[in-house]
């Protein structure tokens, strides 16, 4: 009896090796990094099939695709059909490899019949258009892409594809069109894309291109109403939207183009849009304050009233520190200056006289300006203590102006830093009055000691 057990055991031994020989080998599921096929589209798996075998085989088989293993992804979707030959995106599968062998034609019967089962499959209806564009069959692709849209409006890629294939009939119009274009012949360039647009209307690329000549043309009217026509068939186009933007704030509309800018940068971002939006919100801004300020850099002469409205305009948050509620001012109610001149006058920067006077309208020096200056340089110094320091010590030789001059300590510190210059031979000169473009340049210079924004040149008023 023990040598027959010993002989089974034996036996029973041979037959666990040779079952674990012939079991299936694990091969890990690779994992994409970079799709192969970037342009295939991957089957959704339908809601009766979810969290089934066939699913994860599916998904199984493109990771397979996507990485160039086409064998075991055939071997993959034809497994998945086996088990359940209703699971149509297997068969929509099995066609997208045929088409990474390049063999459209194979490709095709399995994307038909995907769709015998489900006629609105986005990928099958994809996929045979991809294989019928291969075919040269573009007019059939160009239904089959269609129907993808139909079922999917968001494919804004397909609509693209959709319109190049509606519009390959016409190259030759478009083609001749934009040779003419180039050449300079902008009456027969617009000729030929009018009979472009007049064989098929609903193409944003062609309004985009006649907008741009006519442009060009300087029909600004046109191009605009072009860009437009772009803009309500394709929605998602951001660069003809900053065309809009351009026109529109040429033409002063800096609510119309503030409004295109942002939604072109809403869609597409693009630095040359972004800088244009804070330039027009900066016009904006500047059109929205007095006309006496906006005609600054034209004055040949600043008043304290002018003085103090840069000052409180483009240095607002330099004044806000030991700000004084206490200052009487008695003679500004009526200027139009009159809300900067009081906020000035309570930081300390430009202060009223002894009878409560600002006197707006009184024209400034260069040892007025130098002043001015000197107080900005302190309240920008206790941010750069150390920077304050040296201006604060600077005692420049100026052949003009004498260490016993009340305006000498302020003159040094506005010249050590930078926002003030010497004159010839080395003057100062403190009764010379300051004009508009000076006023500007000195403020701009303390702006960026103080790192704030450069504000946008002011414009002269129209």
């Amino acid at each position: 009896m023990f040598p027959l057990m010993g002989k089974l055991r034996g036996l029973l031994l041979v037959v666990l090796v040779f079952v674990s020989a012939c079991a299936p080998k694990v091969v890990p599921v690779p994992t994409v990094t970079t799709p192969k096929y970037p342009d295939f589209t991957q089957p959704v798996v339908p809601p009766t099939f979810a969290n089934s075998p066939v699913a994860d085989t599916l998904s199984r088989g493109w990771a397979y695709l996507q990485t160039g293993d086409l064998k075991t992804a055939r071997r993959e979707f034809t497994n998945a059909l086996a088990v359940a030959p209703a699971f149509y995106p297997a068969e929509t599968s099995l066609g997208y490899v045929e088409l990474a062998q390049k063999d459209a034609n194979a490709a095709l019967p399995h994307f038909d019949r995907a769709l015998e089962r489900e006629r609105n499959d986005v990928s099958a209806l994809i996929g045979r258009g991809q294989a019928l564009v291969s075919l040269n069959r573009e007019n059939d692709a160009r239904v089959a892409f269609e129907a993808a849209l139909a079922a999917d409006p968001s494919l804004n890629d397909v609509r693209r594809r959709v319109e190049v294939l509606k519009f390959r009939g016409i190259e030759q119009n478009i083609a001749r069109a934009r040779q003419l274009a180039r050449q300079g012949k902008a009456d027969e360039a617009l000729e030929a894309y009018t009979m472009a647009i007049g064989t098929s209307p609903d193409s944003p690329f062609l309004y985009r291109e006649i907008a741009a000549l006519e442009r060009q043309k300087g029909n600004a009217d046109a191009a605009l109403a072009d860009f437009r026509k772009a803009v309500a068939l394709d929605p998602s186009d951001a660069k003809s939207l900053g065309q809009i933007g351009e026109i529109l704030e040429a033409r002063n509309d800096l609510d119309g183009a503030e409004k295109a800018y942002t939604d072109s940068l809403a869609l597409e971002p693009s630095a040359d849009v972004e800088k244009r939006l804070a330039a027009v919100r900066e016009r904006a801004a500047i059109e929205k304050l007095p006309a006496e300020y906006r005609a600054l850099d034209q004055a040949p002469q600043v008043t304290r009233g002018d003085l103090a409205a840069l000052i409180g305009i483009r240095l607002g948050p330099l004044l806000s520190s030991a700000r004084r509620d206490s200052v009487l001012i008695t003679d500004t109610r009526n200027h139009w200056a009159a809300s900067w001149i009081l906020a000035v006058a309570r930081a300390g920067v430009m202060e009223p006289y002894a009878n409560h006077a600002f006197q707006p309208r009184t024209i400034v020096r260069r040892a007025d300006l130098a002043q001015a200056v000197a107080r900005l340089l302190t309240k920008i110094g206790a941010q750069h203590p150390a920077q304050a320091k040296a201006w604060a010590s600077a005692r420049m030789k100026f052949s003009d102006l004498g260490p016993s001059h009340l305006a000498y300590v302020p003159a040094s510190a506005a010249v050590a830093a930078g926002v003030l210059m010497m004159g010839p031979e080395s003057t100062f000169q403190p009764s010379r009055l300051v004009t508009g473009a000076e006023a500007i340049e000195a403020i701009a210079k303390l702006e960026a000691l103080a790192g704030l924004p450069a504000a946008t040149k002011i414009k002269t008023p129209q």
